[in-house]
C-alpha cells in the first residue's frame, strides 16, 4: 500500500463532522470547554474517542500561548516525597483529576533556596500554565514570586503570614482546627484528663490550626492546656518520637496524646512502647490525616480523616478556573473522626 493510501491521522475537522458541531465548538472544548453546552461537549468527547484524534499540543500552544501542562510543586526536601504518604496520595489524586482535562502534570521539588530559584525561573518562563503548590511554609518566597509574575497558583493548605497580592492566594484545605477539636473532644470523652500534644511546625497552617483546636477544647473542658503539654515535631516519624520522649520526661503522668500527623504518631507509639506505656490503656493516642501510616502497624490509629480525593479534585478545579480567568477562591473541606485501636 502506498503512502497516499495509508489512513491519514484524524483532524479537528473529522471530529467536528462526527460530532455534528462546528470546528470552533471542537476548539473550545479542547481549550477548556468554556461557552459550550454539556451536550455538545459530550458529543465532541465521543467523537474524539471514535476518531482517535490526538491533540497536537505544540501547535495548540503556538496558537493559545499556553503550555497545556501544570506543575505539582513540593517545597520540601526531596526525601519528604517518599517518607510522607500524604504527598503521594495528593500527587496521585491531582494527576487523575487533571487527566479528565487531558492536561499532564509535571512534578517539581524545591526544598532548597537554589532549587526554588531554578523552579521559579522555569515556571515564570511560561513552561507551565499554573502551579499546584504543596507544603508552603511561612517566609517561603515561591508563592509570592509566582503570583507577582501572574502565574495561576493554588495552595494546598490555608496560607498564613501572607501580605499584598498573596494574601488572596487561592487555596484548598481541610478544616484543621475543627478536626483537632473533634479529636480532643473524643479523648476527653474517654475520661482522659492530662492530654498532651505533639504539634506540627508553627510555620505551617496545619501546625498553627491543629494546636489551636487542641487548646480550645481543653480550655472549654477546664483541663490543663499549658505549654508544658506541648512539644513540636516536623511531621516525620523521628520528629514524633523525639517530641513524645520530651513530653514523657516533662509530663510523666500524661494519659492521652493528640499528634498532629499519623506519621509523627507512629513515632510517638515507638516512644511510648520504649517507656513501657501501654496504648490505649495507659495513654490514648490520636493522629491526624488518615494516611496509610495510620494502618501500617499495631495498634491501628484513631485519627482525623482528611478528604484527600476531594482536596485533589478541588485544587485542580480551582486552578483550571484561574487559568481560565476566574478570581482566586478558597475551599475549606470538613474532616472526619475515624476510630480504631489507639484511642
Amino acid at each position: 500500500m502506498s503512502s497516499t493510501e495509508r489512513r491519514r491521522p484524524p483532524t479537528i475537522h473529522d471530529v467536528a463532522r462526527v460530532a455534528g458541531v462546528s470546528r470552533g465548538t471542537v476548539s473550545r472544548v479542547l481549550n477548556g470547554g468554556h461557552n459550550v453546552s454539556p451536550g455538545a461537549a459530550e458529543a465532541v468527547r465521543a467523537a474524539i474517542r471514535k476518531t482517535g484524534y490526538v491533540v497536537n499540543r505544540h501547535a495548540r500552544s503556538l496558537i493559545t500561548g499556553r503550555s497545556d501542562s501544570v506543575a505539582f510543586l513540593l517545597t520540601e526536601p526531596q526525601e519528604k516525597l517518599f517518607e510522607d504518604p500524604n504527598f503521594n496520595v495528593l500527587l496521585r489524586g491531582c494527576t487523575q483529576a487533571l487527566a479528565a482535562h487531558d492536561v499532564p502534570l509535571l512534578l517539581m521539588i524545591a526544598g532548597t533556596p537554589a532549587e526554588r530559584r531554578r523552579v521559579t525561573r522555569y515556571v515564570t518562563a511560561g513552561h507551565v500554565d499554573g502551579v499546584l503548590l504543596v507544603s508552603s511554609h511561612t517566609g517561603d518566597p515561591v508563592a509570592e514570586q509566582l503570583v507577582e509574575a501572574g502565574i495561576p497558583v493554588v495552595a494546598c493548605g490555608k496560607p498564613i503570614g501572607r501580605k499584598g497580592r498573596t494574601a488572596r492566594l487561592a487555596h484548598v484545605a481541610a478544616d484543621d482546627r475543627d478536626g483537632a477539636r473533634e479529636m480532643v473532644r473524643h479523648l476527653v470523652s474517654l475520661g482522659r484528663r492530662r492530654i498532651a500534644t505533639v504539634a506540627g511546625p508553627m510555620d505551617t497552617p496545619g501546625g498553627v490550626d491543629r494546636l489551636a483546636g487542641w487548646r480550645e477544647v481543653l480550655v472549654e473542658a477546664g483541663l490543663p492546656a499549658g505549654e508544658e503539654l506541648v512539644a513540636h515535631g516536623d511531621y516525620s516519624r523521628d520528629g514524633g518520637e523525639r517530641a513524645t520522649a520530651e513530653l514523657l520526661e516533662r509530663v510523666p503522668d500524661l494519659d492521652a496524646l493528640f499528634v498532629a500527623s499519623d506519621l509523627m504518631a507512629r513515632g510517638a507509639l515507638a516512644a511510648l512502647e520504649r517507656a513501657g506505656r501501654r496504648v490505649p490503656r495507659d495513654v490514648a493516642v490520636g493522629g491526624f490525616d488518615d494516611s496509610p501510616a495510620a494502618v501500617s502497624g499495631l495498634p491501628e490509629l484513631t485519627t482525623i480523616r482528611q478528604p484527600w480525593d476531594r482536596i485533589s479534585s478541588e485544587m485542580v478545579r480551582v486552578l483550571m478556573g484561574l487559568i481560565g480567568g476566574e478570581e482566586p477562591s478558597a475551599v475549606i473541606l470538613p474532616t472526619e473522626l475515624v476510630r480504631r485501636e489507639s484511642a
